[in-house]
């Protein structure tokens, strides 16, 4: 259960990282009161309501889009001042962790063959029960 919960706390703690190191935008495109269109990463597509850029020789306005449409865009900007952790060992320091590091491997090396010393003798020959004789017995 603890290696669950540690794997969960560090898949959450990675998707944090990510989620503030990137960058990412979110177009909508509005219609009235309504959603029309959704896009994260690029630009919205319109309901169809856009008119053509028009220009009348006795007017001097243009006319771009309806009055009912709207785009709403969202920029989220990352996190650009992430630390970075620097070792900076001094030569005593490296000597020490590498003479460390050599005892330590060699500290738990195994035998290279598994010696029992009582084989070559055999087990004692009972004639008697020796719990019965004493009386005891486990519970």
């Amino acid at each position: 259960m603890k290696k669950v919960i540690h794997k969960i706390t560090a898949l959450f703690l990675s998707f944090i990282v990510l989620v503030a190191s990137v960058s990412f935008t979110i177009d909508m495109h509005h219609c009235g009161s309504t959603l029309v269109d959704i896009a994260f990463f690029d630009e919205a597509h319109g309901c169809g309501m856009i008119m053509e850029n028009s220009y009348d020789s006795n007017t001097s306005f243009e006319v771009s889009k309806m009055a009912c449409c709207t785009d709403t865009f969202i920029a989220v900007e990352a996190q650009d001042e992430l630390n970075t952790a620097t070792f900076n060992l001094q030569l005593e320091q490296q000597l020490f962790l590498a003479s460390f590091a050599y005892s330590y491997i060699n500290l738990f090396e195994g035998l290279a063959e598994n010696i029992v010393p009582f084989d070559g003798y055999p087990p004692p020959i009972l004639t008697e029960d020796i719990h019965v004789l004493q009386e005891t017995f486990l519970i």
